[in-house]
Protein backbone atom coordinates (compact mmCIF):
# COMPACT_ATOMS: atom_id res chain seq x y z
CA UNK A 1 0.00 0.00 0.00
CA UNK A 2 1.05 3.46 -0.71
CA UNK A 3 0.80 6.32 1.64
CA UNK A 4 1.30 10.06 1.16
CA UNK A 5 3.29 12.44 4.71
CA UNK A 6 3.94 16.19 4.74
CA UNK A 7 6.66 17.30 7.16
CA UNK A 8 5.43 21.43 7.32
CA UNK A 9 8.54 22.74 8.16
CA UNK A 10 9.26 26.43 9.30
CA UNK A 11 11.22 27.53 6.36
CA UNK A 12 10.48 24.55 4.26
CA UNK A 13 7.68 21.26 3.98
CA UNK A 14 8.59 18.00 2.65
CA UNK A 15 6.00 15.88 1.00
CA UNK A 16 6.84 12.00 0.09
CA UNK A 17 5.23 9.11 -1.19
CA UNK A 18 6.15 5.81 0.57
CA UNK A 19 5.18 2.35 0.75
CA UNK A 20 4.62 0.74 4.57
CA UNK A 21 8.27 -0.69 4.59
CA UNK A 22 9.41 3.23 3.84
CA UNK A 23 10.15 3.08 0.87
CA UNK A 24 10.25 6.73 -0.52
CA UNK A 25 8.60 6.93 -4.17
CA UNK A 26 8.49 10.61 -4.49
CA UNK A 27 9.77 13.83 -2.62
CA UNK A 28 8.75 17.30 -3.31
CA UNK A 29 10.18 20.27 -1.43
CA UNK A 30 7.67 23.13 -1.02
CA UNK A 31 8.53 26.90 0.69
CA UNK A 32 7.15 27.69 3.84
CA UNK A 33 5.70 30.94 3.09
CA UNK A 34 1.87 31.89 4.13
CA UNK A 35 -0.82 29.67 5.34
CA UNK A 36 -2.68 29.91 2.47
CA UNK A 37 0.12 29.78 -0.57
CA UNK A 38 1.82 26.82 1.41
CA UNK A 39 -1.03 24.79 1.79
CA UNK A 40 -2.56 25.48 -1.21
CA UNK A 41 0.35 24.23 -3.12
CA UNK A 42 0.64 20.88 -1.31
CA UNK A 43 -3.02 20.51 -1.36
CA UNK A 44 -2.70 20.72 -5.58
CA UNK A 45 0.70 18.73 -5.40
CA UNK A 46 -0.94 15.74 -3.21
CA UNK A 47 -4.28 15.88 -5.33
CA UNK A 48 -1.86 15.13 -8.71
CA UNK A 49 -0.38 12.62 -6.68
CA UNK A 50 -3.54 10.50 -5.34
CA UNK A 51 -4.46 10.70 -9.12
CA UNK A 52 -1.82 8.94 -10.20
CA UNK A 53 -1.03 6.99 -7.12
CA UNK A 54 -4.13 5.90 -4.53
CA UNK A 55 -2.57 6.53 -1.15
CA UNK A 56 -4.45 5.04 1.74
CA UNK A 57 -4.07 7.87 4.59
CA UNK A 58 -2.04 11.09 5.21
CA UNK A 59 0.00 11.92 7.97
CA UNK A 60 1.28 15.01 8.99
CA UNK A 61 3.87 16.10 10.96
CA UNK A 62 4.09 20.03 11.75
CA UNK A 63 5.89 22.80 13.99
CA UNK A 64 3.92 23.39 16.99
CA UNK A 65 2.69 24.32 18.88
CA UNK A 66 -0.61 22.50 17.58
CA UNK A 67 -3.57 21.48 18.21
CA UNK A 68 -3.60 17.49 18.32
CA UNK A 69 -7.05 17.36 20.42
CA UNK A 70 -9.33 15.59 17.47
CA UNK A 71 -12.30 16.38 20.03
CA UNK A 72 -11.11 20.86 19.55
CA UNK A 73 -12.84 22.78 17.76
CA UNK A 74 -9.04 23.88 16.40
CA UNK A 75 -8.12 20.43 15.97
CA UNK A 76 -6.01 20.40 13.25
CA UNK A 77 -4.56 24.04 13.68
CA UNK A 78 -1.48 26.22 14.22
CA UNK A 79 -1.46 27.69 18.00
CA UNK A 80 0.21 30.50 19.39
CA UNK A 81 3.29 30.13 17.39
CA UNK A 82 5.69 33.28 16.89
CA UNK A 83 5.70 32.63 12.79
CA UNK A 84 4.12 35.89 11.20
CA UNK A 85 0.79 34.29 9.79
CA UNK A 86 1.06 31.19 10.99
CA UNK A 87 -1.18 31.38 14.12
CA UNK A 88 -4.64 29.45 13.44
CA UNK A 89 -3.38 28.17 10.33
CA UNK A 90 -6.10 25.53 9.47
CA UNK A 91 -3.85 22.57 8.28
CA UNK A 92 -5.61 19.01 8.67
CA UNK A 93 -9.02 19.66 8.20
CA UNK A 94 -8.43 21.84 4.97
CA UNK A 95 -6.39 18.59 3.41
CA UNK A 96 -9.01 16.18 4.82
CA UNK A 97 -11.40 17.54 2.96
CA UNK A 98 -10.13 18.58 -0.04
CA UNK A 99 -8.28 14.75 -0.28
CA UNK A 100 -10.97 12.36 1.30
CA UNK A 101 -8.38 10.59 3.18
CA UNK A 102 -7.57 9.51 6.29
CA UNK A 103 -5.53 12.06 8.01
CA UNK A 104 -3.10 11.58 10.86
CA UNK A 105 -1.92 15.21 13.24
CA UNK A 106 1.17 15.52 15.50
CA UNK A 107 3.93 17.36 15.94
CA UNK A 108 7.49 16.72 13.60
CA UNK A 109 9.39 15.62 16.85
CA UNK A 110 6.35 12.87 17.17
CA UNK A 111 6.43 12.07 13.92
CA UNK A 112 10.34 11.46 13.75
CA UNK A 113 10.06 9.46 17.12
CA UNK A 114 7.70 7.61 15.36
CA UNK A 115 10.07 7.09 12.18
CA UNK A 116 12.84 5.96 14.48
CA UNK A 117 10.34 2.80 15.84
CA UNK A 118 9.54 1.87 13.13
CA UNK A 119 13.10 1.76 10.83
CA UNK A 120 15.82 3.38 12.99
CA UNK A 121 16.72 3.47 16.28
CA UNK A 122 13.70 2.75 17.99
CA UNK A 123 13.32 -0.82 16.13
CA UNK A 124 11.93 -3.52 18.44
CA UNK A 125 10.69 -1.16 21.17
CA UNK A 126 7.58 0.19 22.46
CA UNK A 127 8.50 2.57 24.80
CA UNK A 128 10.97 5.23 23.00
CA UNK A 129 12.35 8.69 23.32
CA UNK A 130 13.67 10.89 20.42
CA UNK A 131 14.82 14.43 21.18
CA UNK A 132 15.94 17.20 19.03
CA UNK A 133 18.22 19.80 19.47
CA UNK A 134 18.08 22.16 17.40
CA UNK A 135 16.51 26.24 16.58
CA UNK A 136 14.64 24.67 19.39
CA UNK A 137 14.64 21.51 21.76
CA UNK A 138 11.66 19.20 21.32
CA UNK A 139 10.88 15.50 22.53
CA UNK A 140 8.70 12.45 21.03
CA UNK A 141 8.20 10.83 23.97
CA UNK A 142 6.61 7.25 22.65
CA UNK A 143 4.70 5.10 25.44
CA UNK A 144 3.11 1.87 24.51
CA UNK A 145 3.72 2.09 21.02
CA UNK A 146 1.74 5.55 20.90
CA UNK A 147 3.06 9.57 21.79
CA UNK A 148 2.19 10.43 24.79
CA UNK A 149 -1.22 12.43 25.01
CA UNK A 150 -3.08 14.48 27.56
CA UNK A 151 -5.35 18.02 26.66
CA UNK A 152 -2.05 19.22 24.56
CA UNK A 153 1.20 17.24 23.06
CA UNK A 154 4.25 16.89 24.88
CA UNK A 155 6.56 19.84 25.64
CA UNK A 156 10.04 18.69 27.65
CA UNK A 157 12.43 20.99 25.97
CA UNK A 158 10.53 23.82 28.20
CA UNK A 159 11.47 21.40 31.73
CA UNK A 160 13.38 23.39 34.17
CA UNK A 161 15.88 21.15 35.67
CA UNK A 162 19.10 21.40 38.24
CA UNK A 163 21.96 23.75 36.81
CA UNK A 164 25.30 22.86 36.21
CA UNK A 165 26.85 23.85 39.39
CA UNK A 166 28.74 27.61 39.10
CA UNK A 167 26.23 28.36 35.84
CA UNK A 168 24.60 31.35 36.16
CA UNK A 169 23.75 32.03 32.77
CA UNK A 170 19.77 33.52 32.87
CA UNK A 171 18.83 31.62 29.58
CA UNK A 172 17.48 32.57 26.30
CA UNK A 173 13.92 31.29 26.23
CA UNK A 174 10.99 34.00 25.81
CA UNK A 175 9.21 32.24 28.14
CA UNK A 176 10.68 30.37 31.14
CA UNK A 177 14.45 31.55 30.56
CA UNK A 178 16.66 28.43 32.00
CA UNK A 179 14.25 25.63 30.53
CA UNK A 180 16.38 23.09 28.49
CA UNK A 181 15.86 25.01 25.33
CA UNK A 182 16.74 28.19 26.80
CA UNK A 183 19.74 26.24 27.94
CA UNK A 184 20.84 24.43 25.12
CA UNK A 185 19.20 24.95 21.88
CA UNK A 186 20.85 26.42 18.66
CA UNK A 187 19.37 29.75 19.51
CA UNK A 188 20.21 29.38 23.35
CA UNK A 189 24.04 28.74 22.43
CA UNK A 190 24.08 31.70 19.54
CA UNK A 191 23.01 33.79 22.55
CA UNK A 192 25.19 32.66 24.90
CA UNK A 193 28.58 32.49 23.22
CA UNK A 194 28.36 34.74 20.24
CA UNK A 195 30.44 34.38 16.90
CA UNK A 196 32.31 32.72 19.68
CA UNK A 197 30.44 30.09 19.36
CA UNK A 198 32.36 28.39 15.83
CA UNK A 199 35.70 28.49 17.83
CA UNK A 200 35.02 26.66 20.51
CA UNK A 201 36.61 23.32 20.58
CA UNK A 202 35.12 19.59 21.80
CA UNK A 203 36.76 19.69 24.60
CA UNK A 204 36.43 23.21 25.89
CA UNK A 205 34.83 23.46 29.33
CA UNK A 206 31.82 25.44 27.97
CA UNK A 207 30.10 22.91 26.80
CA UNK A 208 29.36 20.58 30.10
CA UNK A 209 27.21 22.93 31.09
CA UNK A 210 25.13 21.78 27.66
CA UNK A 211 25.69 18.05 28.15
CA UNK A 212 24.48 18.36 31.98
CA UNK A 213 21.28 20.40 30.83
CA UNK A 214 20.93 17.80 27.95
CA UNK A 215 21.59 14.74 30.63
CA UNK A 216 18.83 16.43 32.84
CA UNK A 217 16.58 16.36 30.08
CA UNK A 218 17.50 12.49 29.53
CA UNK A 219 17.39 11.68 33.70
CA UNK A 220 13.57 13.49 33.48
CA UNK A 221 12.59 11.45 30.39
CA UNK A 222 13.91 8.28 32.21
CA UNK A 223 11.91 8.77 35.44
CA UNK A 224 9.05 9.63 33.88
CA UNK A 225 8.38 6.98 31.60
CA UNK A 226 11.77 4.78 31.18
CA UNK A 227 11.94 4.39 27.58
CA UNK A 228 13.94 1.60 26.32
CA UNK A 229 16.02 4.17 24.70
CA UNK A 230 16.67 7.97 23.76
CA UNK A 231 17.76 8.66 20.42
CA UNK A 232 19.07 12.57 20.36
CA UNK A 233 19.96 14.55 16.73
CA UNK A 234 19.11 17.58 15.37
CA UNK A 235 21.85 20.60 14.29
CA UNK A 236 23.07 20.87 17.41
CA UNK A 237 24.10 17.08 18.25
CA UNK A 238 25.09 16.93 13.91
CA UNK A 239 27.33 19.45 14.70
CA UNK A 240 28.58 18.70 18.29
CA UNK A 241 28.55 14.92 18.45
CA UNK A 242 31.40 14.26 21.16
CA UNK A 243 28.12 15.66 23.52
CA UNK A 244 26.59 12.32 22.92
CA UNK A 245 29.23 10.71 25.27
CA UNK A 246 29.24 13.26 27.59
CA UNK A 247 25.20 13.30 27.95
CA UNK A 248 25.45 9.36 28.53
CA UNK A 249 27.89 9.58 31.39
CA UNK A 250 26.31 12.72 33.05
CA UNK A 251 23.29 11.16 32.63
CA UNK A 252 24.22 7.67 34.71
CA UNK A 253 26.61 10.05 36.86
CA UNK A 254 22.90 11.56 37.93
CA UNK A 255 20.72 9.10 38.26
CA UNK A 256 23.73 7.73 40.88
CA UNK A 257 23.28 3.54 40.81
CA UNK A 258 19.04 4.80 41.71
CA UNK A 259 18.19 3.76 38.00
CA UNK A 260 20.00 1.17 35.96
CA UNK A 261 20.00 1.90 32.21
CA UNK A 262 19.44 -0.93 29.64
CA UNK A 263 22.83 -2.26 28.80
CA UNK A 264 22.87 -2.84 25.19
CA UNK A 265 25.33 -0.50 24.19
CA UNK A 266 24.86 3.48 24.69
CA UNK A 267 21.44 4.05 25.91
CA UNK A 268 21.51 7.75 24.23
CA UNK A 269 22.54 7.57 20.81
CA UNK A 270 22.16 8.68 17.41
CA UNK A 271 19.29 8.72 15.20
CA UNK A 272 19.23 6.12 12.55
CA UNK A 273 17.69 7.86 9.63
CA UNK A 274 19.15 11.51 9.23
CA UNK A 275 17.33 14.40 7.38
CA UNK A 276 14.79 11.06 6.77
CA UNK A 277 13.47 10.96 9.78
CA UNK A 278 11.12 14.00 9.49
CA UNK A 279 9.30 13.05 6.26
CA UNK A 280 9.29 9.04 7.12
CA UNK A 281 7.69 10.37 10.28
CA UNK A 282 4.48 11.80 8.42
CA UNK A 283 4.38 8.73 6.85
CA UNK A 284 5.18 6.67 10.34
CA UNK A 285 1.16 9.14 11.12
CA UNK A 286 -0.55 7.95 8.29
CA UNK A 287 0.72 3.90 8.99
CA UNK A 288 -1.45 5.05 12.51
CA UNK A 289 -4.45 5.55 10.79
CA UNK A 290 -4.67 2.35 8.96
CA UNK A 291 -3.18 -0.49 10.82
Amino acid sequence: MTYAGVELGGTKCIAVLAGDGGDILKREIIPTTSPDETIGLIERLLIDWQREHRFEALGIASFGPIDVNPHSAAYGQILATPKPGWAGANIAPRLRDALGVPIAFDTDVNGAALAELHWGSGRGFADFAYVTVGTGVGVGLIVNGRPTRGFGHCELGHVRVKRLSGDDWPGACPYHGDCVEGLASGGALQARFGDRLTEIGEDDPAWDAVAWTLAQLCQAIVCAAAPNRIAMGGGVIERQPHLLGRIQSMLTESLNGYVQLPVDGSYVRAPELGKDAGPLGAIALALSKVV
